[in-house]
């Protein structure tokens, strides 16, 4: 792959000591960027997915197995890490990137979408949230100002804003309720983030965009989120169940008023077709647990689409899953091999399902900044979407497809 880059056409102001963002290529036919973000504990190449660790684990993987699969940074989770082990614990570790022996960027999402989606009993008031633990039914109450509190104590490289989430379907008052709040919630976190930062830190602040499924709410609140002052722009409360066509016109709607010299990043989002999309419509920064989930329920990706390795037609494909991956996988295994795995109830099996997808995907990250960086993107996304089918059962030649559905949101 291409390791040189055309030279920065726009740039971010630093944020929080070194934290900062480089656009270094735009597509001609497409809203595509490649860019760079600059922590203080590396770059972090754009577009980028970023696998899910959210007790500060992703499952079934080794910090160093997670770092094989190309991935410069991973997501954790601030309402699960506070209900155990408990911001005390992981401050006693020296940090969250020291508790989970993780040295490369984290993002910390704030756990707004977790109070809301798995939580019982939230209550929410002008002045934050509270709820009953999904763990044990204790009561906890969240803030703007408390979820920055507990970034800053796990030592984030990037924080996020609690943020008013809701479901679908919702009434537009009460989407347009929830909208205002995130901003005035936004506008708390700055404030906070400005008065809790120690001299020295380098965590810094992305704001989320809401406004659900409608335009005029999407575009109010874009604005909002660019006018804050923080270091990236999120786009939240998508892929919560509506159709694909849906999502893609939200975003069409909502990147052209997000700032250029800041990143963009698309919140639990994940499937490979999605990031596809999501990268022509000028997304840079992508996560969610699906492409785990998936592997450890034996679906994994292939440049043809997606297959169910525990179906029979497997037990004797003494080949790779995808002869054109480097991963744990395919390098030393067959899929006759993976496929008893599966079937004999054996971890390895998920671990090795895991890696694979997770390197799978950091593939195509990689396949779209080569294709950006030598102006090709166009012709790669239409490649990509002649040949891969989002789910099949694999077969030999002539074999149909069988597509399912199935949102890319899950709770892990």
């Amino acid at each position: 792959m291409q390791t040189t880059c055309p030279p920065v056409i726009a740039e971010s102001t630093a944020i929080g000591g070194a934290f900062a963002f480089r656009l270094l290529a735009e597509d001609s036919a497409t809203f595509a960027r490649r860019g760079r973000i600059q922590t203080m504990r590396g770059a972090v190449e754009t577009p980028v997915f970023m696998p899910v660790g959210t007790q500060a684990t992703v499952k079934t993987l080794s910090p160093a197995e997670v770092a094989t699969t190309g991935a410069p940074i991973l997501l954790a989770n601030t309402y699960h890490l506070m209900l155990r082990p408990g911001i005390e614990t992981i401050r006693g570790a020296g940090g969250l990137h020291r508790f989970m022996g993780w040295h490369r960027p984290i993002l910390t999402d704030s756990g707004g979408f977790q109070v809301f989606s798995l939580a019982r009993n939230a209550n929410v008031r002008e002045e934050g949230v509270t709820f009953a633990s999904h763990i044990d039914g204790s009561r906890w109450t969240m803030t703007p100002e408390s979820a920055i509190a507990l970034q800053l104590g796990f030592g984030s490289d990037i924080m996020m804003q609690l943020d008013h989430v809701l479901g679908l379907p919702s009434e537009t008052a009460a989407i347009r309720d929830a909208t205002e709040r995130s901003a005035r919630w936004l506008d708390r976190s700055v404030a906070a983030c400005a008065a809790l930062r120690e001299p020295g830190s380098d965590s810094v602040l992305f704001g989320i965009q809401q406004g659900g499924m409608e335009r005029h709410l999407r575009i109010e609140s874009a604005r909002r989120v660019a006018g804050a002052d923080v270091a990236g722009c999120a786009i939240g409360g998508l892929s919560v169940g509506e159709p694909k066509p849906v999502m893609a016109e939200m975003l069409e709607i909502s990147t052209p008023y997000l700032p250029r010299n800041k990143p963009r990043y698309l919140m639990g989002v994940g499937s490979p077709e999605d990031l596809w999309h999501g990268v022509a419509r000028g997304v840079d920064m992508f996560d969610c647990v699906l492409p785990t989930r998936a592997a450890r329920n034996g679906g994994l990706y292939t440049t043809d689409g997606r297959l169910t390795i525990s179906n029979a037609r497997f037990r004797n494909d003494h080949t790779p899953i995808d002869e054109t991956c480097d991963c744990l996988a395919c390098s030393d295994f067959t899929a006759a091999y993976i496929h008893h795995l599966f079937r004999s109830g054996e971890i390895l099996g998920m671990r090795l399902a895991s890696h694979h997808n997770l390197r799978f995907l950091a593939r195509q990250m990689e396949l779209m900044r080569e294709s950006l960086e030598t102006g090709t993107f166009a012709a790669a996304f239409a490649r990509f979407e002649t040949r891969y089918v989002p789910i099949r059962q694999r077969g030999r030649a002539g074999a149909p497809a069988r597509r399912e559905s199935g949102s890319s949101v899950e709770i892990a």
